[in-house]
């Protein structure tokens, strides 16, 4: 998590210079399986494509898959390091469509955007620290959102200074709503990246992503799930999805074993049950899978596996 933080602190300078784990882990059933019944709604995220409607059930049964994956790329980010251009190119070979950036590896975003089409990729979101959301440094920021072609912008990581109280989410939310208006104004979109400590239990009998919540209902802060840390965190993510509905237009796609020990894995190596989540799109109102692992030992054929095992899967 060090590394994380150290990456995250570096976004600044980057991108301002331009350049008790829940039943949601029961074993999967095999890929071959018989596809599950539908989530809530009967409509389809914006990366997945629909199945056909079975008359005599109340709902609808559904053989949906994954039709536009993505990657975060701190995943590959020590490929990312040594050539940008040529690790976009193999990210695509690799079978993904999307891209979200966590900094731009020393190139301008008009850089960014030509190795984009070079690789035939789009990056619809990247990830941000703090110090970006800061009045003087915010429009900047969503200049170079534009010249890269980004949609959504995601706060990525906050300080130990905003994690040990709720008034603490409180000043994090305002950041987010008041840099909300703004990035509304310039056509994109804010929103918040979860790890597992916002569920750490605080005074009040809350939790900091209920906070988070709570403060922006109502608003065009919307919220990018990280499926692996709530879960970790002890959380069911299908009940934040019922609770509110269609706020996670975005999630993190990373598998993990969390017993005896917690221990990162390629998507489908590990225990999180992606059927039974990805059954509920609708509900959730994902629109974007980022497949991400955060240290993986060979981080080109972490994504390729993953990449392999998501597109065969039906939920």
């Amino acid at each position: 998590m060090s590394d994380r933080r150290t990456f995250l602190r570096q976004l600044g300078a980057t991108i301002g210079a331009g350049a008790a784990v829940p039943a949601l882990l029961r074993a999967q059933p095999a890929l071959g399986d018989a596809a599950c019944a539908g989530g809530v709604g009967g409509g389809v995220g914006g990366g997945v494509a629909g199945g056909v409607a079975d008359d005599s059930a109340r709902g609808v049964l559904r053989r949906d898959r994954i039709e536009t994956l993505g990657v975060q790329l701190y995943t590959v980010r020590d490929l990312m390091k040594v050539d940008v251009e040529r690790t976009l190119v193999r990210v695509a070979q690799a079978g993904y469509a999307e891209v979200e950036f966590a900094g731009y590896f020393g190139r301008t975003p008009t850089q960014v955007r030509a190795a984009l089409a070079g690789a035939g990729l789009k990056a619809p979101s990247s990830h941000i620290g703090t110090n970006e959301l800061a009045p003087a440094n915010w429009p900047t920021v969503l200049d170079a959102a534009h010249a890269v072609g980004h949609e959504w912008l995601v706060l990525a990581w906050i300080g130990d200074q905003y994690t040990k109280s709720a008034d603490g989410y409180k000043v994090v939310a305002e950041l987010l709503l008041k840099a909300a208006d703004a990035a509304k104004r310039a056509g994109v979109r804010l929103a918040y990246h979860n790890h597992d400590f916002e569920f750490r239990p605080l005074q009040g009998n809350t939790v900091g992503y209920d906070v988070l919540l709570e403060q922006t209902r109502g608003s065009t802060v919307a919220f990018e799930m990280d499926l692996c840390w709530i879960t970790k965190a002890g959380r069911d993510p299908i009940a934040y999805w019922l609770k509110w509905p269609e706020r996670f237009p975005l999630v993190h796609v990373k598998d993990a074993v969390f017993a005896p020990a917690f221990a990162m894995k390629d998507v489908g190596a590990g225990t999180m049950n992606w059927r039974g989540l990805f059954k509920e799109h609708v509900q959730a109102g994902i629109e974007h899978y980022f497949v991400e692992h955060d240290d993986p030992a060979d981080s080109l054929a972490s994504i390729t596996a993953s990449a392999k095992y998501l597109k065969q899967l039906t939920f």
